[in-house]
């Protein structure tokens, strides 16, 4: 057995230690990879009779049809990259090079063995590392993608000063992360938090005035909390569905603990505390 690589960039924080700790556990990974669908791992876009693994692909179509300079000359950075899925895709159609970056190195081995096997390991790069110190240099890349990925970090502005340092001056910012909603009142978001020992999470309205203020102009945000509620209770009702047959590769302990925290999410969203969506920000292209 091979040694764990150094993680890329500088010290980690706390949050960036549980994040790597929980997507490296045996639990996380064979729960990603069987209920999720193994390559998208994170919210859908639903209609009826999508599965969970169909909805989440049609974010990544909808969030590619967005941009405007995405081709074969295209460097692409993809920020918490998980299993790779949207960067296979982005270079199988689009001819690009995509560059992935994760903290967790069990799913980047995955990343790189389902590259060899699509025959894309020459498009799709992959690298351990934080998005808080993006081990990249600056203006390298044209288009900065990143999915239900920076919830994860403690240190936001840290991430947009990165993004901005890295992209090219004419780039594009596509993302989606699941967010408070911009009027939450402070502490009813408590039980969401602790299912990934989360302290905050940000808001529409943080990244708006973040990214403005590092030159990006906003260009399209679309609230789609309602996905994120159907997408986790969903999930959920998989779980809990097939819960006899995963429990043959996922503890008993981690599906009851994911169970209520979906559950948790899933009240929220109700209750109208959250936000999702997908974001869109350029610098200096005049998008229609």
């Amino acid at each position: 057995m091979t040694s764990k690589p150094e993680m890329q960039g500088t010290g980690r924080t706390d949050a960036e230690r549980v994040a790597e700790s929980y997507y490296d556990s045996s639990d996380a990974d064979a729960f990603y990879e069987t209920v999720w669908g193994g390559e998208d791992i994170h919210i859908g876009l639903y209609e009826p009779g999508l599965s969970i693994q169909a909805a989440s692909r049609r974010t990544v179509v909808a969030m590619a049809e967005l941009l405007q300079t995405l081709g074969p000359d295209s460097r692409v950075l993809d920020l918490g990259a998980g299993y790779g899925g949207s960067a296979r895709y982005l270079a199988r159609e689009f001819g690009c090079h995509v560059t992935c970056l994760n903290l967790s190195e069990v799913q980047n081995e995955r990343n790189r063995q389902l590259n060899r096997q699509q025959q894309l390991e020459h498009r799709v790069s992959v690298l351990h590392g934080s998005f808080e110190s993006i081990p990249c240099e600056a203006d390298s890349f044209d288009i900065v993608w990143s999915q239900d990925a920076f919830l994860h970090s403690d240190r936001r502005t840290q991430i947009i000063s990165e993004i901005d340092r890295v992209m090219t001056h004419r780039g594009e910012l596509v993302f989606t992360d699941p967010m408070q909603a911009d009027d939450c009142p402070e502490g009813v978001l408590k039980p969401v938090y602790d299912r990934l020992d989360l302290q905050s999470l940000a808001s529409i309205a943080f990244y708006r005035s973040q990214l403005a203020a590092h030159g990006f102009q906003e260009q399209k945000i679309l609230n789609l909390v309602f996905q994120l509620r159907n997408h986790y209770d969903n999930v959920r009702a998989k779980l809990e569905a097939d819960r006899a047959e995963l429990s043959q590769n996922i503890s008993a302990a981690y599906i009851d603990r994911m169970i209520a925290g979906l559950k948790h999410w899933v009240a929220a969203a109700d209750a109208g505390y959250l936000a999702w969506g997908i974001l869109y920000f350029t610098r200096n292209i005049d998008a229609s």
